[in-house]
């Protein structure tokens, strides 16, 4: 089912390219500090609860293919409606950014919002935005999220 593999992906959908530096919010100052991660998540594995739930593990990889993170999504799919949604935590050597996400149709494209974190992601607020491959393996993450 190609929603339920994208919203898999997706959930992954949420590490960072580059290096480990973009993880760490900037000093603490008055001010909310914008942070973007880009990466590559790479499904490890994902399975149906049932007709209308699921989950997946991703490894997330930046774009020289150094591991900077994991991420497991959970999702429902609503047949009715052609639509998906569900939750993604990814784990990170700075604490865990928790989002959720929403899918429609056979989009290759989820979009998401980030709900918050711990370490160097609390109180963090954003966006999520990913782009699977053609086999369903892979999608291109792109987070954009502000810290207090």
């Amino acid at each position: 089912m190609k929603i339920r593999t994208s919203i898999a992906a997706a959930g992954a959908a949420v590490v960072l390219a580059g290096t480990g530096a973009l993880l760490l919010p900037a000093v603490a100052s008055a001010h909310s500090t914008t942070h973007t991660l880009k990466f590559t998540a790479v499904q490890l594995k994902s399975s149906n609860f049932s007709k209308t739930a699921g989950g997946s593990a991703e490894k997330d990889v930046n774009s020289a293919g150094k591991i900077i993170g994991y991420d497991a999504t959970n999702f429902q799919f609503n047949p009715a409606t052609n639509s998906a949604s569900g939750g993604v935590a990814l784990s990170t050597s700075s604490g865990f950014l928790y989002g959720a996400l929403k899918f429609t149709g056979t989009s290759s494209v989820v979009h998401g919002t980030i709900t918050g974190g711990t370490g160097a992601f609390k109180g963090a607020t954003g966006t999520i935005t990913g782009t699977q491959n053609k086999a369903g393996t892979q999608t291109a993450v792109t987070i954009t999220y502000t810290t207090p």
